[in-house]
């Protein structure tokens, strides 16, 4: 089973790969966005292997949370690899966790492939395992420090949220710029993440 490469990119795509290790080169299918450096240069993913009768399939990530993510997706019944990858190409780790643990649709829905029905099965069966995967400690409960001067406490923690999740500080100002802020912190931060999963 091979779990990490480490070597040159020899090509990129979209969605995928060529990693030059020694002279062998490694197809590795990777969700679209992922930041990888240019031709000839050094190139470091976190692998997972998809073996099936007639093929075996290698998929890259550039952080081991996005790469158990894809494994726990695969888990569910119904998800294969391509529609795994079609959700972390659309959202950040972070952002599906959040989103399964509360049972927000709407941006499980957002991913190409995913309905109603496919994405209430997300939640389903994986709403108590998410957890596992080492998600950030996020605070919600109108103590966060990471806000604005004279910003309302629930809007400061739904920032800080974000900014836990991975999201920078411009994305964030975007996002919560054109949200109605009335609500509780996890009325925002649900709000937010829709946003974000429609602008992708």
């Amino acid at each position: 089973m091979i779990s990490h490469l480490r070597g040159l990119v020899a090509e990129r795509g979209a969605d995928h790969v060529v990693v030059d290790v020694h002279g062998v080169g490694y197809l590795v299918h990777v969700p679209s966005g992922t930041d990888v450096p240019p031709r000839g240069q050094d190139v470091e993913l976190q692998t997972a292997m998809v073996v099936r009768e007639d093929s075996m399939t290698l998929y890259g990530f550039t952080d081991g949370a996005a790469r158990e993510l894809f494994g726990l997706l695969m888990s569910t019944s119904g998800v294969g690899p391509k529609l795994a990858l079609a959700v972390l190409s659309t959202h950040r780790p972070g952002t599906v966790r959040t989103a399964i643990a509360a049972g927000d649709l709407d941006v499980l829905v957002a991913v190409p492939g995913i309905g109603k029905k496919s994405a209430q099965k997300l939640v389903l069966e994986l709403k108590d395992k998410v957890g596992s995967l080492g998600a950030p400690d996020i605070d919600l409960t109108g103590t966060g420090s990471g806000g604005i001067a004279g910003e309302d406490g629930a809007v400061a923690d739904t920032r800080e949220a974000l900014l836990q999740l991975g999201y920078g500080p411009s994305e964030v100002a975007v996002t919560l710029a054109g949200l109605d802020l009335d609500g509780d912190a996890s009325t925002l931060l649900r709000r937010a993440l829709r946003a974000i999963g429609s602008a992708t």
